[in-house]
């Protein structure tokens, strides 16, 4: 029946009496396009790599354009053929019979013969058959009214409830560019207006408000449609975030900033705030987001990543999600395990038989509409619904929206299980450490824009003249926070988008940079040279809520100097302090070196690992007896399918130590206020790592300045650190604190965890003694039993073929401690490795040094000082963002610079 009625379904045709088109190097507006001059075009004719036809078409799949695969680079000179043209006329009594026979059919066929409502759809559906003619239309009537007694047949109250909603995951970047994207959302959203208009139940949710301010900007006709039915809550804003991020690698206030600036879009262009964090296809979710959410406005979450994990199966659909903190909010997984469904019978059972609270919760959510390349959902997919609203043998189906969803959720909120902790998708670890550049620039660019608002703060505090620069700042953030959607910031995206990425952080750097220099030139005009006077002293500016006493390099000279800055201050500096203990460097006759600084003492042998590090004081050893620390080893890295996202578990068992000299170790600095020795090792015939370890006055971690020659191919570069010290459980940074992962693979859900993400520093600790391990820009980590490990660079080839290939620069350091990480200061001393003091020349001057805030706790972070939202007039205005690890009272002082 179904061959044979598909015929009938687009029966009448008229050819078209003309076809022309014309070709353009790059998509240009419509009001453009229709100016030019076209050609006669035919059917047959081969077009690319761009076509421009009106109607909307692009030469790219709704995936890309990859060549051979979904995920292999796009093909440059892909074409693509016109096959067929035609005006049809759509015959809505074919398509609805069609309709009613499938979702007999799939009826029959899912139920299984355990079930006797399959045989009573089997032989309605079979009578179906009989009794049509698809050749006389007067025979419909009868077939359908057969196909309603079955949808007529109702179910009982007790049947679980779905809650359908219409949805469009768009890939804001992935497989294509950004500019694709705005098409996407164009093309997509306009075919839920059309919906929207023949189906009066339909209703739509829609995240992420830059996609919405591309169309505000793009599309302005579009956008007033959407505005009109988001006024009847049918098309629903949700996420309350700038983009669906990265769930691991932003940093804390980072992600304040993604809800930050979505909430606000949100509550001026549609009035209201989102209640529910939307989130259903990044790769884990960091245990700090609860608290986050709560502070935000956010009580509700939906995602679904989790049912990817390789390893363990998820035991809950909804639960309490508690951070932390210990805030929690309501999560739901939508049992069907995805967020495209296509409104079969199929999924709505996998959905109402998939739920992991039965007995506890009888609703599900359920979002249907093609997705990652958008389309959203389609006419079809609301028919087929419509048949499942309340048929006997089936969950019953509703058309609903988040509010309603959660509300019916929060009536059975006692019965539920709490789930405490990260949310950690056991897949797609290799995302820790791909694109390592992408990496570095979001790390740079945090720390550029943190900068930038303490100064423009302390500047406009300091003079009301100064324009504080909100409307660009904004503007930086929002770039930034672009490029933490999750497929860029993770580094699964095919070179176009790394391109874009990589001009946004340039944008950053150098537009950010000048606003730091501008509130610089404000705070400190009358202290810098103006002309060619010789600037006899140095200005040093701390951005971080602590003192700090570090050796700094001189502006445009190679000397150095030992310098003391007090708590988010400066000090104009014109002789440096003499430390208590001069670094000094020793070569061995064996070609070995020793580094020390009355803090500690290192020893390296001639391939520059590190045989010992102790405490001067205590002499407690921090490398393991009979092995090397600072190892590079190197591992064969060939997923299964998903190249640039997965790093599987097997790739362990290819360890190879780097031990291929170029350059032995050498003396660079022979000691005072620093000592540092450097090296070259080859990786392969195509790869070099060369490394200068450095000693700092007072320092107490050992500094590993990097530089590697990446030319490889599936492999994997990490550096090990076996250490001296035995612990369950290691501790890791994530956004605004910290949290401890197991150091055994005791369970599955232990070793599922053999490649993890952490931020600036991570710790193995002992009772009185251990050892943190600090970077500057790289995320992926591991530590096994008492080797802790930093990943550092992969190759994949698969979507961007040139990933990671060509030079890099990166930094991590080595810190033993007395005591736990928190006393010894390893949050204040990776903070330091990250924020650089600034410097700069400065006249001499007789000026004290200043301290705009003190914390009166050690334990407190005094995380970002900005201008608050919309000052009244002639009143200043400043917002502070401070986070502690410990539950205590918190002073902060406020000094003037007057």
């Amino acid at each position: 029946m179904q061959t044979t009625a598909l015929t009938k379904l687009f029966g009448d045709t008229c050819p078209l009496v003309s076809l022309s088109c014309f070709q353009t190097p790059q998509r240009i507006p419509h009001d453009e396009a229709v100016r030019q001059e076209f050609r006669p075009a035919k059917i047959g004719d081969s077009f690319g790599p761009t076509l421009t036809v009106y109607v909307e078409v692009a030469c790219n799949g709704l995936f890309g354009a990859g060549k051979g695969s979904l995920i292999a680079p796009p093909d440059p000179d892909k074409k693509f053929t016109l096959n067929k043209a035609e005006l049809v006329v759509f015959n809505r009594d074919v398509h609805e019979l069609l309709v009613d026979f499938e979702i007999l059919v799939d009826m029959a066929k899912v139920l299984g013969e355990e079930n006797q409502r399959s045989f009573q759809t089997l032989y309605v559906a079979n009578q179906m058959v009989n009794l049509l003619d698809v050749t006389d239309p007067s025979t419909f009537p009868a077939v359908r009214q057969l196909a309603s007694s079955i949808f007529s047949q109702k179910n009982g109250e007790s049947q679980h409830t779905i809650h359908a909603m219409g949805h469009c995951h768009i890939d804001s970047a992935w497989l294509w560019p950004y500019e694709e994207s705005i098409r996407k959302c164009a093309r997509s959203w306009v075919t839920v207006i059309r919906l929207m208009e023949k189906n009066p139940e339909f209703t739509f949710v829609c995240s992420q408000a830059q996609q919405f301010e591309w169309v505000r900007n793009w599309y302005p006709g579009l956008y007033a449609q959407i505005q009109d039915y988001a006024k009847e809550g049918r098309f629903i804003p949700v996420g309350g975030t700038w983009v669906e991020m990265d769930g691991n690698l932003p940093s804390g206030e980072s992600m304040v900033r993604q809800f930050l600036q979505g909430q606000r879009f949100f509550q001026q262009q549609f009035g209201r705030l989102c209640s529910e964090f939307w989130l259903p296809d990044t790769f884990g979710y960091s245990a700090q987001l609860p608290q986050l959410m709560r502070g935000c406005g956010i009580q509700w979450f939906l995602t679904q990543k989790l049912s990817w994990s390789l390893v363990n199966t998820f035991p809950h659909s909804t639960f309490f999600w508690e951070g932390i903190d210990g805030s929690q909010v309501l999560t739901h997984f939508p049992p069907g395990n995805s967020y495209e469904l296509k409104g079969r019978v199929e999924e709505m059972l996998k959905t109402m038989n998939n739920n992991r609270d039965k007995g506890r919760v009888n609703h599900s959510a359920a979002l249907f509409g093609f997705g990652d390349g958008g389309g959203g959902p389609t006419q079809k997919m609301l028919d087929r619904l419509k048949r499942m609203r309340d048929t006997d043998g089936l969950p019953r189906v509703q058309m609903s929206t988040p509010d309603r969803f959660f509300s019916v959720l929060e009536k059975e909120k006692t019965q539920l299980f709490t789930w405490i902790g990260e949310l950690f998708l056991e897949l797609h670890n290799g995302t820790y450490t791909t694109q390592a550049q992408i990496k570095k620039g979001n790390r740079e660019c945090e720390r550029i824009l943190h900068d930038a608002e303490v100064l423009s703060s302390f500047a406009l505090t300091h003079k009301n003249t100064f324009q504080y620069p909100s409307i660009k700042l904004q503007h930086l953030w929002r770039l930034l926070l672009l490029n933490q959607f999750h497929d860029v910031l993770p580094g699964s995206c095919i070179q176009l988008v790394v391109e874009d990425a990589m001009r946004y952080y340039a944008e950053i750097r150098s537009v950010g940079g000048l606003l730091i220099k501008d509130a610089v030139r404000s705070l400190f005009g009358e202290l810098l040279p103006t002309g060619p006077e010789t600037a006899e002293s140095l200005l040093v500016l701390n951005t971080l809520p602590w003192e700090r006493t570090e050796v700094v390099s001189k502006t445009g000279a190679k000397t150095l100097a030992l310098v003391k800055v007090p708590s988010m201050g400066y000090s104009v500096v014109e002789d440096s302090l003499t430390p208590p203990h001069p670094v000094t460097v020793t070569k061995q006759a064996d070609g070995s070196v020793t580094m020390e600084n009355g803090v500690i003492v290192a020893h390296l042998d001639s391939m520059g690992r590190v045989v010992s590090l102790r405490l001067v004081h205590s002499g407690r050893e921090s490398v393991q007896d009979g092995h090397c620390a600072n190892q590079f080893v190197i591992f064969d890295d060939v997923p299964l399918y998903w190249d640039a996202w997965d790093v599987m578990d097997y790739h362990l068992e290819t360890r190879k130590p780097i031990t291929t000299l170029l350059k032995p170790l050498e003396i660079v600095l022979a000691g005072g206020l620093r000592g540092s020795v450097k090296f070259s090792l080859q990786i392969s015939e195509r790869s070099v790592i060369t490394q200068e370890v450095i000693l700092d006055a007072m320092c107490p971690y050992l500094r590993f300045l990097t530089q590697v020659d990446w030319n490889e191919a599936h492999r994997f570069l990490k550096v090990e650190f076996p250490l001296r010290v035995r612990s369950m459980n290691a501790t890791y940074e994530i956004q605004f604190g910290h949290l401890q992962r197991p150091t055994h693979w005791n369970t599955s859900w232990d070793w599922a965890r053999f490649e993890v993400w952490s931020h600036k520093w991570m710790d193995l600790s002992e009772h009185g003694f251990g050892v943190a391990l600090l970077n500057d820009c790289k995320y992926g980590a591991s530590v096994r039993k008492n080797v802790m490990s930093l990943s550092l660079l992969r190759a994949p080839k698969s979507p961007d073929a040139t990933a990671d290939i060509g030079p890099h620069q990166f930094t991590y350091a080595l810190m033993p401690h007395r005591g736990s990480f928190q006393e010894a200061g390893v949050i204040h001393y990776a903070y330091n490795l990250n924020f650089p003091l600034h410097t700069g020349p400065a006249v001499s001057a007789q000026r004290p040094a200043w301290s705009a805030f003190s914390v009166h706790s050690p334990a407190v972070v005094l995380e970002t000082v900005k201008q608050a939202r919309a000052p009244k007039r002639d009143e200043e205005g400043g917002a502070v963002t401070s986070w502690s690890g410990q539950t205590r009272a918190v002073i902060c002082h406020w000094r003037s610079m007057a």
